[in-house]
């Protein structure tokens, strides 16, 4: 699958604005873990990172009724009719761990990285809007943290997700947040931030 098909498919499932920049922002984090934790840049499997963020999202709006039980399923039916990386599907099944139901857990580096980035755009992106200019360009890793130390900011992000990065990929929380600040600001444009 090229990311041409991957953004059309996403396109065509998803017309929320906020979800498609969210899946952006996932996109472009996944590359930049796929760049830390690999010594050995293989632009093919750099690439599977990206898709697995860019559609790890893309059935939400399709099943946001019924998304306890079915978050997933209808985007894993999608891609069995084009030529994905069973990398790809399996990171996507497993980012829904512990919400859906049968959802595997993340085991490997894809996974896992998939996993702990996903809820931590939202993080950056609530600290962005509550800066005066609204801008990811004055977002530092301390305000990100600030905002990390506040139980009541952004109360739905799943701190402890997100933490599992120093645990299971070996970054360090700073660093983590760094490396996915550092990418959203690198799509800053088409983020609207």
């Amino acid at each position: 699958m090229t990311r041409e098909q991957a953004i059309k498919l996403l396109h065509e499932n998803m017309r929320n604005q906020n979800l498609r920049k969210h899946c952006y922002a996932v996109e472009a984090v996944m590359g930049a873990l796929y760049d830390r934790l690999n010594v050995e840049n293989k632009d093919e499997e750099r690439e599977r990172w990206k898709i697995a963020g860019l559609l790890h999202d893309a059935d939400y709006e399709v099943t946001k009724e019924t998304a306890k039980t079915d978050h997933t399923k209808k985007i894993l039916e999608w891609l069995r009719l084009f030529d994905v990386h069973s990398d790809v599907t399996s990171a996507i099944a497993s980012h829904a761990w512990g919400y859906l139901e049968n959802a595997p857990e993340p085991v490997t580096p894809m996974q896992w990285a998939l996993y702990t980035c996903d809820e931590l755009t939202g993080l950056i992106v609530a600290t962005a809007l509550v800066k005066p200019d609204k801008k990811l360009a004055s977002v530092t890793v301390d305000s990100v943290m600030k905002k990390w130390n506040s139980p009541s900011f952004c109360a739905g992000v799943d701190r402890r997700q997100i933490e599992l990065c120093s645990e299971r990929l070996g970054i360090p929380l700073s660093e983590f947040i760094e490396i996915a600040l550092t990418a959203m600001q690198g799509i800053s444009g088409y983020l609207g931030l």
